[in-house]
């Protein structure tokens, strides 16, 4: 919530679309900025991507596999088709992918609202003794600590995401603080409620071992009508990964336009309106992270990359509040919400250091590796001519093949 509450005021503060690069890029310049972009193409969102597109794919697999566990070839290969096929519904309409988010929001709402109402029930019956068991052979592991904050806010992520599309909300004064209070709260206490009716069922060793949480409740209490409580999960996970898709194109069209990326990344389908560059892009990059076996390598290396910048992020508040005490902030935070949120962020960012080095130290090289990236494509300016011909070669090839022109604003649907 304290983070949430520091972009709603960054994304009042920065009337712009772009989210985290554009307040890095005002703040610290174009390499902070740059090195953003450039870690969510290679590390961060490709590998969200990746997470998700296997979730999906276990949620869809696991009926067929009771009692047995799900190959990994094959979950992979599942996952890659559901993300290609995300990927052609946003390279096909927009309007489509919107309506999409819209439906799987609420089917989410509603396999939560489902899994409460089994809790509640079994509370109705006193069920209770899990609850009170649930965390006294407890203890804190501190190698292992990173990782279990990464898991648990990842279930949270997206409050950052919002005033990415700044320039496209009505009335973002009002409306982007407003929006993420009331989805702050409201998805705090289903997740919170959903935990509980787990655990009305399952005690802590279940939890700890399933890979499928609700089912397994599911299972435990409705029988084979559990299978359409995992389709929804899988439903709301295909969600969160179009959701994703949309709001980070348009992170690609602010860095288009101060020449961060090539041109043609920013187009779009000249009939469709549908940013396909942007999206083909990372598709290559999330195939590559689906590769890894275990699902909690990606989150270090999403967790560990994503945090470094929130962290850099935030600290743009008591910055600018020293550098610009004059500057006009309709929605103003207490300073000491930033001040703690970065502590707690730069805390979660050390401990994983000290926990996964190997999975730190990846992440943290492939995000340095853009400071010669930015160099040599983005400063400098008199690249040879035959360069220059080249890539203009290069992007009328694409387009022609691709059918994009340049991204002008009313052509966005």
């Amino acid at each position: 919530m304290f983070g949430a509450l520091c972009y709603a005021e960054l994304g009042t503060t920065f009337k712009v679309s772009g989210g985290d690069y554009s307040y890095l890029l005002d703040a610290y310049g174009p390499i902070p900025a740059f090195l953003q972009i450039w870690k969510k193409i290679v590390v961060g969102r490709t590998g969200g991507w990746a997470i998700s597109s296997v979730s999906i794919s276990y949620y869809v697999l696991v009926p067929f596999y009771m009692g047995c566990e799900v190959p990994f070839v094959i979950t992979r290969l599942i996952g890659a088709a559901i993300l290609i096929f995300i990927v052609l519904i946003n390279s096909v309409s927009v309007p489509l992918a919107r309506k999409i988010q819209v439906v799987t929001s609420v089917l989410k709402v509603l396999g939560l609202g489902v899994v409460i109402v089994i809790g509640l029930y079994q509370l109705a019956k006193g069920d209770t003794s899990n609850i009170e068991t649930a965390f006294v052979e407890g203890s804190i592991r501190w190698k292992t600590l990173p990782l279990a904050f990464y898991s648990g806010l990842y279930a949270y992520t997206g409050w950052q995401f919002l005033p990415a599309i700044s320039e496209e909300i009505i009335n973002p004064t009002r409306t982007i603080p407003l929006a993420i209070i009331i989805s702050m709260t409201s998805v705090t206490v289903l997740y919170v409620l959903a935990n509980i009716a787990y655990f009305t069922v399952l005690n802590s060793d279940e939890v700890l071992v399933s890979n499928a949480v609700a089912l397994d409740l599911g299972q435990r209490v409705i029988g084979d009508w559990s299978l359409i409580l995992n389709a929804i999960v899988a439903i709301s996970i295909a969600g969160a990964l179009n959701g994703s898709t949309i709001t980070f194109t348009r992170e690609f069209l602010v860095a288009s336009r101060e020449g961060h990326i090539p041109e043609i990344v920013s187009m779009v389908h000249i009939d469709r309106k549908t940013p396909v560059p942007a999206i083909i892009t990372l598709i290559p990059f999330s195939l590559i992270m689906m590769i890894s076996g275990d699902v909690s390598n990606l989150v270090n290396f999403v967790g560990f990359t994503a945090w470094l910048f929130i962290a850099l992020t935030c600290a743009i508040i008591p910055y600018y509040r020293w550098k610009y005490p004059e500057l006009e902030r309709p929605f103003k935070v207490p300073l000491v919400i930033p001040i703690i949120f970065v502590f707690c962020a730069l805390f979660l960012v050390g401990m994983s250091i000290y926990s996964s080095p190997v999975d730190c130290g990846i992440g943290l090289a492939i995000t340095l590796l853009g400071i010669p990236v930015y160099y040599v494509g983005v400063a400098w300016k008199n690249k040879p001519k035959w360069f220059i011909n080249g890539m203009d070669k290069l992007t009328v090839f694409l387009q022609q093949v691709l059918l994009v022109v340049p991204h002008e604003s009313e052509q966005v649907e």
